[in-house]
């Protein structure tokens, strides 16, 4: 039997650099702390599948449905969001050559990536972001450079800080709005200025627009959508968040023929297509499902409301998240660092958070909390967590 520093060796530089997830490392230490822990710390909603979709996955199971689909997805699905993506977000997309469907949106960004990366080639990663772009980035040879936001700009790209980025070097930005963690939504003025300089720069773009359906307020709007950039856009999607669909790993990306043409060289290569019934459930979501999407939406509405308000007025101050179902509270006035205040605040008041450190430039000095659960367990959070700053509060 080989020791594990023995064959360590054997791995690849790339690998032996990137880190693990540090939303996992705080999920791994909310099982450790044992029990009564309320868990503000992994995106994925609280809700259940829609019974019409599970019965539609069952039903698909009884008629045998078990084969391979098509590479690209079955074409009643790529069907179906094409023509909700043109009644959504005012976007048109051929079915059959620019729509692929993909195991869960993570494997639409590591293909996106692929697909459009040369070693050494730039990719612009406004931040804080979600901290899976990095090191696929790195895993294919690219390079990260981080454009910060700030909380002044309500974490809001400007095209102040990403001219500021651009090199030669730069190839693509990559850009995931409404935002996990911040909340953050660009609306069409704040794309406007950004628009001109990626035309102007010639940039490709990969947008993960995967909590698009869930915006308070101002309705979301696509990069793509703009003019001039559909044909440099390549949008990442899926139905784990808005559709409570996380485990059955559904996603899709849309965009310019011979970008997704390539996607779908490596994708045939490596996961061959996502799983059957679970695209057809997928399709069953779209079907038959919007109504209960559109249930949780306001759900998740009502949460942010409270937990929000709760947080300002326990003294963390937490800007107003207008999308996804996160809040990204400051904890300056402790004193700590975010890894320290999460850490305390899992021992201590038993509520698991993740720090803001893991999402990269700007994150620290802030903690993530999704609100992706019930009413009853956000409550009784807010009065652990009121507790503990109490304590925190100098004599």
């Amino acid at each position: 039997m080989y020791r594990e520093e023995g064959t360590g060796q054997f791995l690849s530089s790339r690998v032996r650099e990137i880190q693990p997830s540090g939303i996992r490392a705080f999920f791994d230490l909310n099982a450790a702390a044992g029990k009564d822990i309320i868990a503000l710390g992994v995106g994925e909603p609280d809700f259940v599948t829609p019974e019409k979709v599970r019965e539609a996955c069952i039903q698909a199971l009884r008629e045998g449905r078990t084969k391979y689909t098509s590479n690209a997805g079955l074409m009643e699905l790529r069907e179906e969001l094409s023509a909700y993506f043109a009644s959504s977000f005012a976007l048109s997309y051929d079915p059959e050559q620019e729509i692929i469907v993909t195991v869960g949106s993570s494997e639409a960004v590591d293909l996106a990536l692929r697909a459009v990366i040369n070693p050494g080639d730039e990719v612009l990663i406004p931040a804080p972001s979600y901290i899976a772009y990095e090191p696929i980035t790195h895993l294919h040879g690219g390079k990260i450079v981080e454009v910060g936001t700030t909380e002044k700009e309500r974490f809001k790209l400007t095209s102040q800080a990403l001219q500021a980025a651009i090199t030669p070097h730069s190839k693509a930005l990559m850009i995931n709005y409404p935002c996990n963690p911040t909340g953050t939504v660009m609306t069409e003025q704040d794309w406007l200025p950004i628009v001109e300089l990626i035309i102007k720069h010639n940039l490709v773009v990969i947008s993960d627009e995967v909590y698009a359906e869930l915006t308070y307020g101002n309705e979301h709007v696509s990069i793509a959508s703009l003019p001039g950039m559909k044909e440099r856009t390549i949008v990442i999607s899926g139905f784990s968040k808005a559709f409570a669909m996380t485990g059955w790993r559904v996603g899709y990306a849309c965009g310019p023929r011979e970008l997704i043409a390539g996607m779908l060289k490596i994708h045939q290569y490596t996961a061959m297509c996502a799983p059957t019934i679970a695209q057809i459930a997928a399709l069953e979501s779209l079907r038959h499902g919007l109504a209960a999407k559109d249930e949780m939406m306001a759900s998740y509405n009502e949460r942010r409301k409270l937990f929000v308000a709760g947080l300002n007025a326990i003294g963390l101050t937490c800007h107003e998240p207008e999308g996804a179902f996160y809040a990204f509270p400051s904890i300056a006035s402790t004193g700590l660092s975010s890894e320290q205040f999460s850490l305390r605040l899992l021992e201590e008041a038993k509520v698991a958070v993740v720090p803001g450190h893991v999402f990269g430039t700007g994150g620290e000095g802030f903690i993530r909390c999704s609100y992706a659960t019930s009413l009853v367990d956000l409550e009784e959070a807010l009065k652990r967590m009121g507790r503990l700053m109490q304590v925190m509060q100098p004599v």
